[in-house]
């Protein structure tokens, strides 16, 4: 049981990453990769999102930094860490 979960989680996280890296990428609509990218928006949003209803970007210049996924990838490696240690 622990160990699925322990699976899940590490899967999961690689989901985000991929996303991030992704995001950097404009494929056109239709394409492979626009469907991949699709499914990881799908798959990852519920829990993205609820880190980025609480934290705002971070102003640098006339950007903003969006920090939930990285907050939200530390959130999940240190439940991980936890579950590890059970």
């Amino acid at each position: 049981m622990l160990v699925a979960l322990y699976v899940l989680l590490v899967l999961y996280s690689w989901l985000i990453i991929a996303r991030g890296l992704l995001s950097w990428a404009r494929p056109r609509y239709g394409s492979g990769l626009y469907r991949i990218q699709a499914t990881l928006v799908t798959l990852t949003e519920p829990y993205l999102a609820f880190f980025r209803r609480r934290l705002r970007p971070m102003a640098v210049g006339s950007m903003g930094i969006d920090w939930s996924f990285l907050v939200a990838l530390l959130v999940l490696w240190g439940a991980t860490a936890l579950l590890v240690r059970l």
